[in-house]
Formats: C-alpha cells, sequence, structure tokens
C-alpha cells in the first residue's frame, strides 16, 4: 500500500536539512528514533499479550483434545441417557397415585381436647 524506498528516505532527509538545518536535524532525528522505538515496544508487549491469552485457551481446550475419542462417544452417551431418562421421570411433588380422600369432619362435635395436649407450664396463660 505505502512504501518509502531509499531514494524517497534520501529525499525526506534532503529536505528535512534544507527547512530545520543542521543543528536541529540531529536532535529530530533523534526523537524520531526514540517515538519509534516505543511503538515498536508497544506492539511488542500486545502482541505477547495477546498470545498469553490465547495459551489460556488452548490450555482449556487440550484436555478435550487429548481424551481419545472412544471415551468422549461413551461420556456424550452417558449424558444423553441421563437425559432421556429425566425427562420420563414424573416431576418432583407428583405422584401416579392419587392422594386418598381426606376423612370427613363433623360440624356438630369440635375435637376434645385431651390431657397430653394441655400444657401445665404454659406461660403464655395467666396462673
Amino acid at each position: 500500500m505505502f512504501e518509502v524506498g531509499f531514494t524517497e528516505i534520501v529525499l525526506i532527509l534532503g529536505i528535512a536539512l534544507l527547512v530545520l538545518g543542521p543543528a536541529r536535524l540531529p536532535k529530530l532525528a533523534a526523537d524520531i528514533g526514540r517515538w519509534a522505538g516505543k511503538a515498536r515496544g508497544m506492539a511488542r508487549q500486545l502482541r505477547n499479550q495477546l498470545e498469553q491469552e490465547a495459551s489460556t485457551f488452548d490450555d482449556l481446550r487440550n484436555p478435550l483434545k487429548d481424551t481419545p475419542r472412544s471415551s468422549q462417544t461413551t461420556h456424550k452417551a452417558a449424558v444423553t441417557s441421563a437425559a432421556a431418562v429425566a425427562t420420563t421421570m414424573p416431576e418432583a411433588g407428583h405422584t401416579a397415585t392419587a392422594p386418598p380422600d381426606p376423612e370427613p369432619i363433623s360440624a356438630a362435635a369440635p375435637p376434645a381436647a385431651s390431657a397430653d395436649t394441655l400444657d401445665a407450664t404454659d406461660e403464655s396463660t395467666p396462673g
């Protein structure tokens, strides 16, 4: 796309020498060199960080690659059969038989209080 050959570099340096003069040109070259060094360092740091992140993903993927194909098929079959069993089981709390009918309660006679249901040490009643 954008190429700078040897002749273009010589032409740019010649124009810079005429515009800036011989006193300021070495300082400008040093500044450009420092900027280029910083840019290379940042690019290297970014590349290292991306490689480190990619190796993390490879570490997560490796156990699956190391597992033999037959073992993967066995585990997949076990999960599939467990899912099939889970879908055929009744939901929790539901039974296949109907619950028994409750005994009818007589409205005429209230339940009698027995002696073992009354507590003599009950602190809620004044006594």
